[in-house]
């Protein structure tokens, strides 16, 4: 099922044609959206809708697939998420797809945007049952259908700006979830300019800090001591200084060879994370000034987040 949320980009006739060319072997419905209601984000109220509409025709059902439309899954990819589901026993499992990494932007802020996530979602932790830690990937999440409903469905969770890892945190209650990287899953959306991973960041960063200006603060003198403290100490005339400063930055730089190697880009580029860092750590902040001007989660035209009073 496809559900069109008044996308402008064509999606919706692409379907349509897909739908008539498998006619008679696989059913494609695809459903018009109606209006945004209040209090709810686009994409929920969209996911709502589908769930909804499936569940509506009566058919079993024991999972849900929820992803977007510029996803590109492998041909097993839906059969062997299933598995996992029910070998382990989980409510939700979550593939974080491999993003684009083709422009220069991309090759150099990409690998640290999947970095920077695992570091504020560590998927050992987010896997474990016994811990509180919950998140997901919105480009891919196989819900279990009887967690989703037990946990009052994407209704629960319609307010929400970083919308997976809230689903994630409800359905979590429910049962174990299990969140790694992307196993033939991949996204079809690219961010060729610097501008477009800004925005990217932009629009929910803020979010991800609960609005607040003093967890801002914190997140920025963290980011600060962490990334770019090391490359500072490690040019002070203090010969003990400077080989603190390398060392640090020596283990910050391996500590982002495995994402690296991962989006197979060079492994040389590790000890400039730092300088990616501050563009990370510059988005943050224009993400809390977009906010308090009341264009919070700006996205695609669309702003979703409300301005703090």
């Amino acid at each position: 099922m496809l559900v069109d949320d008044g996308s402008t980009d064509g999606t919706s006739a692409v379907a349509k044609a897909v739908a008539k060319s498998v006619a008679g072997q696989r059913r494609l419905d695809i459903l018009a959206g109606t209006e945004l209601p209040a209090g709810w984000t686009g994409k929920l109220w969209a996911l709502d809708q589908g769930v909804r509409h499936a569940a509506a025709a009566g058919e079993a059902i024991d999972y849900f697939l929820l992803t977007d439309a510029d996803i590109g899954h492998a041909p097993d990819n839906l059969g062997r998420l299933v598995a996992r589901a029910e070998r382990d026993g989980r409510v939700q499992v979550s593939l974080m797809a491999e993003l684009s990494c083709a422009s220069t932007a991309e090759r150099f802020l990409i690998p640290a945007f999947v970095y920077f996530f695992q570091m504020l979602y560590p998927f050992a932790w987010v896997n474990d049952a016994k811990r509180k830690m919950a998140g997901a990937a919105g480009g891919c999440m196989l819900v279990q259908r009887k967690a989703l409903k037990a946990a009052g469905g994407i209704a629960a969770i319609k307010h929400a700006l970083i919308d997976d890892c809230a689903l994630g945190k409800v359905l979590k209650k429910h049962g174990a979830i299990w969140l790694g990287l992307a196993e033939g899953v991949r996204s079809l959306r690219g961010y060729p300019q610097w501008g477009d991973v800004w925005r990217l960041i932009a629009r929910s960063a803020f979010t991800q800090l609960q609005h607040s200006l003093l967890i801002l603060a914190g997140c920025v003198l963290g980011l600060a001591l962490t990334f770019l403290a090391p490359p500072l100490l490690a040019v002070q005339p203090d010969v003990g200084v400077r080989v603190f400063g390398l060392a640090a930055w020596a283990l910050m730089a391996l500590t982002y060879l495995p994402t690296l190697i991962y989006y197979r880009q060079p492994v040389w580029w590790a000890p400039l994370l730092p300088l990616t860092a501050l563009f990370y750590l510059a988005a943050t902040v224009d993400s809390a000034r977009r906010h308090l001007m009341g264009r919070g989660g700006e996205w695609k035209g669309r702003v979703q987040a409300q301005k703090v009073v």
